[in-house]
C-alpha cells in the first residue's frame, strides 16, 4: 500500500493508504526520500483558507480531492526511482508531487537532483523556481538599485540569487525583525519598511499586503519598475496610482510562475528552469530557509503546528 497525506477538513488532516500500483509505459515508481512544506499555499489549504473561486487556478499537479476536503495536496517532493526507465533508476528526483512515501508518475514529471544538492535542500527547488522565473521577469542591469519587499520563502529566495549579481545595491525589506536573520544567513542587508532606501531601479514584491505594494512604490525612482509577485486571492488591494505614480513613469509588472517568463519562452521550457532552479541548490545558503524537521509519520500534527509558528520557512518532512 501507498501512504499519503491529506487534509481532511480546515485545520485537521491524517495519514490515508491507497492501493500500489507498478509503473506502466513512460512512467516511474518514486521512493520518496523527502518533502516539503512551506508556509505560502499549503497552510492556506491546510486552514481552508483557499476561496472557492479560485480552489481551480491553485490545484497542484497531482491534487486529489478539492479544497477545503478532503484533499491530498503538495508540491515539493525529492525521492528516488527504484522502477522505470534504465537512465533514471537508483537516481534522486525531484517532482511537484503531494506527501506520499511512493508513488507512480509519468518520467516526464521527474527532474533528476544534481550530485552536488542535499535531498534536504532539493525540496526547495519549487520555490527557487518561482524566483528564477520572477528573475528573469525582472532582468536586473549591472549597477541597479534593488529592493525585494517580503522576507517569505519566495521573497527570501529571489534574494538569494540576487545576491549573486552585480549590483550596486540589495536590500530585502520585512516588517518582522526575526527576518533579519534570514538576510544576516544570505549576506543581504535587511531593512524595516521605513529604514529601505529609495531611488530603486527595480522593486520585486512579494509580501502580499497592500502596504508593502504601497511602500514599494514608493522606493522606486523615477521611470522605475515594481514586479508584483504577490497572490492576494479574492482580495483586491488598493493600489496607490494617484500623486505622483504617472508624473513619474512608474511600472507595475506581474510576474507569475505558470508560464516561463516571456524573455526566456521561446528557448527555454518548464523543464528547462526547474532545471535551472535545481543548480541553484548547490549553494549551502539555501540551507538558511529549512527552519525544521519532522517524520513522514508525523505530519499531521506537524501541520497543525506550522499552521501556528509565523516563523517557520519551509519544513523538511523525513520519510523512512
Amino acid at each position: 500500500m501507498f501512504t499519503a497525506y491529506w487534509t481532511t477538513a480546515p485545520g485537521r488532516g491524517e495519514l490515508r493508504t491507497e492501493p500500489e500500483r507498478a509503473p506502466g509505459p513512460g512512467e516511474a515508481l518514486v521512493r520518496t526520500l523527502r518533502s516539503g512544506v512551506s508556509r505560502g499555499t499549503e497552510l492556506l489549504v491546510h486552514r481552508g483558507e483557499v476561496p472557492a473561486e479560485v480552489a481551480g487556478i491553485m490545484r497542484a499537479p497531482f491534487q486529489e480531492g478539492d479544497v477545503p476536503g478532503p484533499v491530498k495536496y503538495g508540491y515539493l517532493s525529492v525521492g528516488v526511482v527504484v522502477e522505470g526507465p534504465a537512465e533514471l533508476s537508483g537516481r534522486r528526483v525531484f517532482c511537484l508531487h503531494p506527501h506520499q512515501d511512493r508513488y507512480v508518475v509519468p518520467v516526464a514529471a521527474l527532474t533528476p537532483v544534481p550530485d552536488d544538492v542535499p535531498s534536504d535542500r532539493a525540496v526547495l527547488a519549487g520555490t527557487v523556481e518561482t524566483a528564477v522565473n520572477a528573475v528573469w521577469d525582472a532582468a536586473p542591469r549591472l549597477g541597479d538599485r534593488v529592493a525585494v519587499i517580503g522576507a517569505g520563502m519566495v521573497g527570501g529566495a529571489v534574494a538569494a540569487l540576487l545576491r549573486t549579481f552585480p549590483l550596486e545595491r540589495l536590500e530585502l525589506v520585512d516588517v518582522n525583525p526575526a527576518r533579519a536573520a534570514l538576510a544576516e544567513a544570505l549576506g543581504v542587508t535587511f531593512r524595516a519598511p521605513q529604514e529601505a532606501a529609495d531611488g530603486c531601479d527595480l522593486v520585486i514584491h512579494c509580501s502580499a499586503s497592500e502596504e508593502g505594494l504601497a511602500r514599494g512604490l514608493e522606493l522606486l525612482g523615477e521611470e522605475g519598475e515594481l514586479v508584483e509577485m504577490s497572490w492576494y486571492g479574492t482580495r483586491a488591494p488598493r493600489v496607490p496610482l494617484g500623486g505622483a505614480f504617472h508624473a513619474r513613469r512608474l511600472t507595475v509588472r506581474a510576474s507569475q510562475v505558470g508560464a516561463v517568463a516571456a524573455a526566456r519562452r521561446a528557448r527555454r521550457t518548464t523543464a528547462d528552469r526547474l532545471a535551472v532552479s535545481l543548480r541553484q541548490l548547490a549553494d549551502p545558503a539555501f540551507d538558511a530557509f529549512l527552519t525544521g524537521r519532522s517524520a513522514f509519520a508525523d505530519l499531521p500534527a506537524t501541520m497543525a503546528a506550522l499552521a501556528d509558528d509565523p516563523a517557520a520557512l519551509c519544513q523538511v518532512v523525513q520519510y523512512p
